[in-house]
């Protein structure tokens, strides 16, 4: 006989082998006195595998995220999961209440890892996640987006020098993937120090959804989910995703003045040392100054606002250690269907009624 899974509890909430809950974490009460949760959705499959976290709107102005659980947790394949999801789909709910990305007393959540439960409402929220969700997880995908009027190409960051990170990063199957070292503070910081493999995949613009980086999100976390033995591997798609490229760093070119900008490149396009981004005028259009390139790389983030000021972030680029093929990246990313093509016919959207 199969071994069964084990009991996941999460609060004061049990889900046995097999079912699927939504448990909602107390937080805080509001100085209305109305109180406030943090919601998980658990699916615990009946057979024992990798436990898998995905976090979203940890920046509460993030949300891309929160539609890529969405569509995840409607996938019927996860009828047949191995091992177990703890999906949280609003972790700062209360930035998301404001459409911002932090918290009432303006820190950075993502800078509060692991917290305390005696801290800052910040320390609390980053405690109350690591002990209820990070502590039973083995793997874990964290998902971001771009920063206000900000868009970032879909690409995981990873910290490459670790071999499962590396694997899961490989598997998601977005071109891009950017050796990114962690952060203080972070919840991939957080999760290193725990033992537990965590991703972090970029797409879109704050406060908007990208339908782009949702497909690519969803058909990701499935791969990473297949790679784990946690799902059936299913038909081999006849659509494969190139080789992804692997960044060994990035910067943020900044504008020299303020002014109108006028960019000339897209997001996951190829440019060379010395090509030209964008342009930067006076509104009169009287004095134009070119936004050049000092690297080599691809656009990997942009800024979609055209009103700037000196110093103001406006292109991200990254960076390969040697010259690299990079003629589809864009094209692939384009590519991207909602779901594995063996697998759409899988989701379905509720009837509206």
């Amino acid at each position: 006989m199969a071994k069964a899974n084990r009991i996941i509890t999460i609060g004061d909430v049990a889900i046995a082998p097999g079912e699927r809950r939504n448990v909602c974490l107390p937080i805080a009460k509001m100085y209305t006195h109305v109180p406030l949760g943090m919601p998980v959705h658990v699916i615990n499959g009946r057979r024992p595998g990798p436990r898998l976290f995905i976090t979203a709107a940890i920046h509460g102005d993030e949300l891309n995220g929160i539609e890529i659980i969405r569509r995840l947790m409607r996938v019927h394949l996860l009828d047949h999961l191995r091992g177990a999801v703890i999906a949280v789909p609003i972790v700062n709910v209360f930035g998301v209440l404001n459409h911002s990305r932090y918290l009432p007393d303006r820190r950075d959540l993502n800078r509060s890892f692991p917290g305390t439960d005696t801290g800052s409402l910040a320390s609390r929220l980053a405690d109350l996640l690591i002990r209820e969700v990070v502590s039973q997880s083995t793997h874990g995908v964290d998902i971001h987006t771009g920063a206000l009027h900000r868009s970032n190409l879909p690409h995981i960051r990873a910290k490459m020098d670790d071999p499962e990170t590396e694997r899961l990063a490989r598997a998601f199957g977005v071109p891009l993937l950017l050796n990114s070292d962690l952060r203080d503070g972070s919840l991939r910081q957080a999760t290193a120090e725990r033992g537990v493999p965590t991703l972090l995949y970029e797409s879109g613009e704050a406060l908007r959804f990208d339908e782009t980086g949702i497909r690519a999100g969803v058909g990701g976390i499935l791969n990473v989910m297949r790679a784990l033995n946690m799902l059936p591997s299913g038909h081999r798609s006849r659509h494969r995703l190139p080789t992804p490229l692997v960044a060994s760093s990035s910067f943020w070119v900044r504008a020299a003045n303020g002014g109108i900008l006028r960019t000339h490149v897209r997001l996951g396009e190829m440019v060379d040392q010395g090509t030209r981004l964008a342009s930067l005028s006076d509104p009169f259009g009287e004095e134009e100054q070119a936004v050049t390139s000092p690297y080599s790389g691809i656009i990997i983030g942009r800024s979609n606002l055209p009103l700037v000021n000196g110093g103001d972030a406006i292109f991200h680029i990254a960076r390969f250690p040697r010259k690299t093929d990079t003629g589809r990246t864009l094209e692939a990313i384009e590519e991207l269907p909602m779901l594995p093509p063996e697998e759409q016919f899988l989701y379905q959207e509720p009837e509206i009624r």
